[in-house]
């Protein structure tokens, strides 16, 4: 699926800023600098599965505040912004919890949240101080994003929530949860979906970390009759779904971002490959099969640039159908290009593309979950020719 021709036309005249390319260059130098690639293969092993100092250097940056509002204590930057930041983390595999805490968490605090609550937890989480993670998927429910069996009920002046959540990205280490979980409705009704703030160490909440495909961790996460305020709502009761639909969105754009980084260092690391790998005393990039490959992989990674910039600048869209339709194509490109170069670099590499010790398996792995992370290719098909 490609952008429509007028896209396109946009595309091509637009030019970063010099503040975004300042942005650009700032987190390239960071990874490039501060994060290579043994050092990401020590924190693999130790807990809590990130490097708290490059949390706090984030947050330094001014990283973590990007797409925040001034008034809230961010810079006031939009998609395009945090895209250059997630570029950044995929060229370095890094593993702190932006995407969970930043994007996702954070922007439905942003959204829904009231001063007060944006006092106690966003304003933190800007400053590095917390982190935090929103806690929406379920068992069974198939990337469907309406999906909640997670009930809370008023008693008295208390709310209560009951539930299970699976997969909760950044849930390892975090400070608080959004947990959506159904005020009224049936499980697949997009009415009646509230949003919450669950500190970690409420009574009846317990988290089981877990390690997935790519060695990033996630969470599940049990809550047994757990108790709060009427405060801890955030917007008004029941109504979470648009604002849950549009953040997950976000996420879509800023994984698309993610996954051109973690592509361009494949296809530079494949094309050095080829370049110093010699057989029968020549390269085996002098092989022209080869090298129409090398041009392939060269292909799809314009192709997944254009469509993350396309879903970025879609997320402004005001047509809700036109918006939805726009971010499942750009996962449903990404997923594709994403496979094409993953397996081509993995290939082109021989047995030493899928070893530990190597990082083009790893980059592999992250893709591989960036595919099935907020609806695989096939969960947005569907949803496209829904629109």
């Amino acid at each position: 699926m490609r952008p429509p021709s007028s896209f396109i036309r946009r595309a091509m005249n637009l030019q970063h800023s010099a503040e975004q390319l300042q942005l650009r260059d700032s987190v390239e130098r960071f990874v490039r600098e501060e994060y290579d690639f043994a050092h990401r293969r020590r924190l693999l092993t130790g807990e809590p599965g990130y490097d708290e100092a490059c949390w706090q250097s984030l947050a330094q940056f001014g990283w973590l505040g990007i797409p925040f509002d001034e008034a809230d204590g961010g810079i006031g930057g939009g998609a395009i912004e945090v895209g250059l930041v997630m570029e950044g983390i995929g060229r370095g595999l890094l593993l702190e919890p932006y995407l969970a805490s930043v994007v996702l968490a954070g922007g439905m605090l942003a959204r829904l949240g009231s001063s007060a609550q944006k006092a106690q937890w966003l304003a933190p989480m800007i400053a590095g101080q917390t982190r935090l993670a929103l806690a929406h998927a379920e068992r069974g429910a198939r990337h469907e994003r309406s999906h909640c069996e997670t009930r809370v009920r008023r008693e008295g002046a208390e709310l209560v929530i009951s539930g299970h959540k699976s997969r909760v990205f950044g849930g390892n280490g975090a400070d608080a949860f959004v947990v959506i979980a159904r005020g009224a409705g049936a499980t697949l009704d997009t009415h009646g979906l509230c949003a919450l703030l669950v500190p970690a160490d409420c009574a009846g909440v317990r988290t089981t970390t877990h390690a997935m495909h790519d060695g990033t961790r996630a969470a599940d996460l049990d809550l047994e009759q757990v108790r709060l305020p009427e405060s801890a709502l955030l917007g008004a009761q029941d109504e979470a779904w648009a604002t849950l639909d549009l953040v997950l969105d976000h996420g879509i754009a800023a994984l698309a971002a993610e996954a051109v980084g973690a592509m361009e260092v494949l296809v530079d690391a494949t094309l050095d490959h080829l370049k110093t790998r010699k057989q029968f005393g020549r390269p085996i990039g002098s092989n022209q099969a080869l090298q129409h490959r090398m041009v392939d992989m060269h292909i799809a990674l314009d192709e997944a640039r254009a469509m993350a910039l396309y879903g970025a600048l879609m997320l402004a869209e005001q047509d809700v159908a036109a918006r939805r339709k726009a971010l499942s194509a750009t996962k449903i490109e990404i997923d594709r290009t994403a496979r094409l170069i993953g397996q081509e670099a993995v290939q082109l590499h021989g047995a030493m593309g899928v070893t530990e010790e190597m990082k083009v398996g790893h980059y592999f792995k992250r893709l591989t979950m960036i595919g099935l992370s907020l609806g695989d290719s096939d969960w947005h098909l569907r949803r496209y020719a829904a629109q």
